[in-house]
């Protein structure tokens, strides 16, 4: 059978899966209208891999918090 994930697990993949094409879309929007400006792509690729990257980081935390209180 199949291993279940956690909620927060699944909400975490809905809510990266959703930041990186929102953040992709602003990249391509940028190098699209102001090519002579490919500094301003650099924040949101940074953004686009550390914002879901740091809030799995604190749901593994916060799990594995929850598992030693209980």
């Amino acid at each position: 059978m199949a291993e279940r994930f956690p909620l927060w697990k699944k909400l975490w993949l809905l809510f990266a899966v959703i930041w990186v094409i929102v953040a992709a879309l602003q990249v391509i929007t940028i190098l699209a209208f102001s090519p002579e400006e490919k500094d301003k792509a650099l924040q949101p690729i940074l953004f686009g891999i550390a914002v879901p990257a740091l809030l799995y980081a604190l749901g593994w935390a916060w799990e594995r918090f929850r598992k030693r209180k209980g």
